[in-house]
């Protein structure tokens, strides 16, 4: 019988990585529509990704990206999935570029807890305190050094960022069924990001989407053995990767979105204590940490309501639409109190 997955074998080969059939092919359930594989061959492990089985029209393009990233983190403290073999030749897998990547052992905190995690509130309380050390790592990183130095565009890159996403919440009016954005103060905090815009901070290597629900924890302990989901990652400005932490860290009222097990566990660090514990890893100036912070509730908000809109429009469900638009919700309520306070 044909296997969708023969074409891996054959490519495989081709790269000398093992001989044989594929064995115990398992699919990896994540936070984003990219399919991940885990198999095995020849008695090695392996876990494979790609775009989502409907290839988008820059499904391969962020594939190949992801991998251009993780290739240059492989010598760097940086804790990443290793990168094994990356296959851009569309014609092998139907259409999709993919890559392999080492398993990592660790869990997810958006799935389970582990009984230890679950039963030692101090063990809770460092996971966020190392999530933080993880950042601070990345951002320290001379992305020009390892070959990133053409990855983004840093010039412009905080200027770019209101006009870029308030672009993207007028493009969800293409979706005749969604009746406009109801989802907070939008025009206030779009002002207000731009009259207290930073203009002085140094360019490096930013995730993009960093949150609890995007790394992998130690089992016997609190230390990220690796940051996942590197889709959205760009050169920026990497104190957005810490107001993004801070915009999602135990967020009220959308107690499951962002490592919801952890949230409910309770006993986590605070966002001062975070912000803290960046302070003590890195030289960057933070006095303007709450301007990030309400950047990436911005950011972050409309981008869930996206997924609003395409749920409105029926093409995406209705359930998930309803829960990342009450996160949206929240994301703004969280930018405006900050911008109260300050």
């Amino acid at each position: 019988m044909t296997s969708a997955l023969d074409p891996v074998e054959h490519w495989m080969d081709e790269q000398g990585l093992g001989h044989g059939p594929l064995e115990s092919v398992v699919p990896i359930s994540g936070g984003t529509q990219n399919v991940m594989l885990r198999f095995q061959r020849a008695g090695r492990s392996y876990v494979l990704r790609r775009g989502p089985e409907h290839l988008r029209p820059r499904s391969n393009d962020v594939i190949r990206r992801e991998c251009r990233v993780l290739r240059s983190l492989g010598g760097t403290a940086v804790q990443h999935p290793a990168l094994i073999a990356a296959c851009e030749d569309e014609s092998v897998l139907a259409g999709a570029v993919f890559y392999l990547m080492e398993p990592v052992d660790g869990f997810n905190a958006s799935t389970a807890l582990p009984a230890l995690h679950q039963e030692d509130a101090a063990i809770r309380h460092e996971m966020g305190l190392r999530l933080v050390d993880a950042l601070a790592t990345l951002a320290a990183v001379d992305h020009v050094a390892v070959g990133l130095g053409d990855f983004g565009k840093p010039e412009g890159f905080l200027e770019r960022q209101v006009p870029r996403w308030l672009a993207e919440l007028a493009s969800y009016d293409a979706f005749a069924e969604y009746p406009g954005p109801d989802i907070g103060p939008v025009a206030e905090v779009a002002a207000w990001l731009d009259a207290h815009r930073p203009t002085d901070w140094t360019p490096g290597i930013l995730h993009g989407d960093f949150h609890a629900a995007n790394v992998m924890f130690s089992r016997t302990g609190p230390d990220v053995v690796a940051v996942v989901d590197w889709e959205m990652c760009t050169i920026g400005d990497p104190l957005l990767d810490l107001g993004w932490l801070l915009a999602t860290w135990h967020l009220p009222g959308a107690p499951d979105e962002f490592a919801g097990p952890l949230t409910r566990a309770g006993g986590l660090a605070s966002p001062d204590e975070l912000v803290r514990r960046y302070a003590e890893r890195s030289s960057r100036d933070l006095s303007a940490i709450d301007w990030y912070v309400v950047l990436a509730c911005f950011k972050l908000g409309i981008i869930l309501e996206g997924s609003h809109a395409r749920a409105l429009a029926g093409l995406a469900p209705k359930d998930i639409g309803d829960r990342l638009h009450l996160t949206t919700l929240r994301l703004f309520e969280r930018a405006h109190e900050l911008i109260q306070q300050s």
